[in-house]
């Protein structure tokens, strides 16, 4: 296991990611520029997604390359800086196991009025990006330009 200082951006962006427990994933959906939002987790080095199948947004990931972001600025106090974290790589549909749903913890029951059907993808990192506003990250991974 590296040590903080030895941890690749993507491996970096992957641990910020994982600190929180929304993000938006970013992808084209008729020729046009896509967000939503999903509820994630982090598991060997992926990071899963839990989305409402109802919104058929997943249709717009799965089999593309996607960029999925998080940051703190909801989190952060006043005196704090802020990061942002964001990877890139291929979507897929995944079958989480019992392990990934209990850390995913319970669906809503309805988005948009209609019951909650979750559908569960998966995002292996290709590359990333990791900015913060006050010099903690560089000062806590060296490695971060």
């Amino acid at each position: 296991m590296p040590t903080e200082e030895q941890l690749t951006d993507e491996q970096l962006a992957v641990e910020l990611i994982g600190r929180t427990d929304y993000g938006r994933v970013a992808t084209s959906m008729r020729a046009m520029p896509f967000l939503a939002f999903a509820r994630h987790i982090v598991a060997d080095g992926r990071v899963l997604l839990r989305m409402h199948r109802g919104c058929g947004h997943h249709q717009a990931c799965v089999g593309r390359i996607v960029a999925y972001g998080t940051d703190s600025l909801s989190a952060a106090r006043p005196d704090e800086g802020v990061w942002s974290a964001q990877i890139v790589g291929r979507c897929e549909i995944v079958e989480p196991t019992a392990a990934h749903l209990e850390l995913f913890g319970a669906t809503p029951r309805v988005v948009d009025d209609e019951p909650y059907d979750p559908v569960y993808l998966g995002i292996e990192p290709r590359f990333s990006t990791v900015h913060s506003t006050d010099g903690r990250l560089e000062r806590q991974f060296p490695h971060v330009p």
